[in-house]
């Protein structure tokens, strides 16, 4: 089978100068400015009174007897069990009994949701208006160019992703236009921003972007419009159904055993 010689595309040598490097550039400068500005953005964290951190770790006691009761004994388990669900089921913990039966105050009337809301909305604006400009700017001064090409084969199933904005049927899969660029620039700068902001502060700006700043568990939990009362319920239901069982059950029989075999 006769084998097809390779494409060749005659391209002015400029372009990897005033469209590849201003791209790349632009992306690594954006990047930096979008982590400062997500940090003077930031709010200060909020102090929890008493009776809601109370409330919080008293949850955070149930969760973690829940997962690690295989360290403990039998009756050490059942005395936290007991003592746990009977507090749960009365509401022993809570930060506002008054209120337990009614439901959750509305988050836009809470000042603290409100806060926490706005600070989700400053990290969004501060991913989506950076990338909108820079998707603009792109699209109206280097739109159809084809600026460099891969070194290695691809198959043809990465056309359109590398080929983005230039509508051509017969083109090697293997070139690049510059809107392909940029979106490889968006996910694939991990190592510059950790040289150039360190590795904690680059795992962050990564995550916010391919994210988009999500819900973590700690708000899942604890967030505004959640009653507290049912989480302590159906955490008392999970204590009540635990089958416990201690990695020190017959740990006597078990060493006799292994020094008898040796």
């Amino acid at each position: 089978m006769a084998q097809l010689p390779p494409q060749t595309i005659h391209r002015d040598p400029q372009l990897f100068y005033w469209i590849l490097l201003p791209i790349t550039a632009v992306m690594i400068l954006t990047g930096v400015l979008r982590y400062y500005a997500t940090v003077l953005m930031q709010s200060p964290p909020k102090t929890l009174d008493q009776k809601s951190m109370k409330e919080q770790r008293s949850l955070l006691h149930g969760v973690a007897v829940r997962g690690n009761y295989h360290v403990l004994s039998a009756p050490s388990f059942r005395s936290r069990r007991d003592y746990l669900t009977n507090a749960y089921e009365t509401g022993a913990f809570l930060k506002d009994p008054d209120r337990r039966g009614q439901p959750p105050p509305n988050p836009m009337t809470d000042p603290g949701a409100m806060d926490g809301m706005m600070g989700m909305m400053k990290n969004n604006m501060a991913m989506m208006i950076p990338n909108t400009l820079i998707m603009s700017w792109i699209n109206a001064f280097f739109s159809g160019f084809v600026i460099i090409k891969l070194p290695f084969p691809i198959t043809i199933k990465f056309k359109s992703m590398l080929q983005a904005g230039v509508a051509t049927k017969e083109m090697d899969p293997r070139w690049m236009s510059s809107i392909s660029w940029y979106f490889l620039c968006y996910f694939g700068l991990q190592f510059v921003f950790n040289f150039l902001l360190g590795n904690e502060n680059a795992a962050n700006q990564m995550a916010q972007q391919m994210a988009g700043m999500g819900p973590q568990a700690a708000p899942q939990m604890f967030g505004p419009g959640v009653d507290p009362d049912k989480q302590f319920k159906a955490e008392a239901e999970n204590l009540a159904v635990v089958e416990h069982y201690s990695v020190l059950d017959n740990v006597e029989d078990r060493l006799l055993a292994g020094i008898k075999s040796k």
